[in-house]
């Protein structure tokens, strides 16, 4: 056997953490292109939906500046409570947060905020130190900078933290195109959110349904 083990994620084993997602930081992750990014942090939200996994959310400072959680987040999930911390810059320090982590009764921990060398790194590492398994969703979290995005991608990477695109995350989580959540419930939300693969479904469907070939293509190899 080889030295690595791949430790693969598991949707009976995992949690959903949406960390400081607030509309107030939103104007600090300008890392990615904001209509981008608006997708990620919808796109992230959702995989907790998706597979039934139990969710953490949490904010920091939500009345002053930061503000809230978008609406769309506490619609998704309206009987989980929000912690609303008042001061702590790292999640882990909140001894409510901490208890909600530790009352999903997952090891596996998937987690994306804003900002991400600070409010995703921070939570990420002391996840780490406390035993967890942890995958940081990168689309999902912004920060100020590509190259300090960077930098604490690396700094979470050296502690173990898996980091990995939302499609990756997806089709860990799924495994097979036949299970349940399978095919059918996520090509309409990769239609949503990962519209260059929904548009491979879609072209996929229209030449099934009424598909002509062309000339010169049945003799393509």
């Amino acid at each position: 056997m080889g030295a690595y083990k791949y430790e693969r994620l598991d949707k009976n084993d995992a949690a959903l953490i949406i960390l400081d997602i607030q509309e107030g930081l939103y104007s600090l992750a300008r890392d990615y292109d904001s209509v981008q990014y608006r997708n990620a942090i919808y796109a992230h939200a959702e995989i907790g939906k998706i597979f039934n996994l139990p969710v953490v959310m949490s904010t920091s400072a939500e009345t002053g500046p930061n503000g809230p959680l978008p609406d769309e987040f506490l619609e998704l999930y309206p009987t989980v409570s929000v912690v609303k911390r008042q001061g702590e810059v790292n999640a882990w320090d909140n001894a409510e947060f901490r208890e909600a982590v530790k009352a999903t009764g997952k090891s596996q921990i998937i987690i994306a905020g804003i900002v991400t060398d600070v409010c995703t790194a921070f939570a990420a590492l002391s996840l780490r130190d406390a035993g967890y398994s942890v995958w940081a969703n990168h689309e999902a979290s912004g920060t100020t900078t590509v190259d300090i995005r960077e930098n604490a991608n690396d700094r979470m990477r050296d502690a173990g933290v898996q980091i990995l695109s939302y499609f990756a995350i997806v089709c860990e989580l799924m495994r097979d195109w036949r299970n349940t959540p399978g095919a059918a419930e996520i090509f309409p939300v990769l239609d949503r959110y990962l519209p260059s693969y929904g548009m491979v479904a879609r072209g996929h469907r229209a030449a099934v349904q009424g598909g002509v070939i062309q000339p010169g293509e049945a003799v393509l190899p």
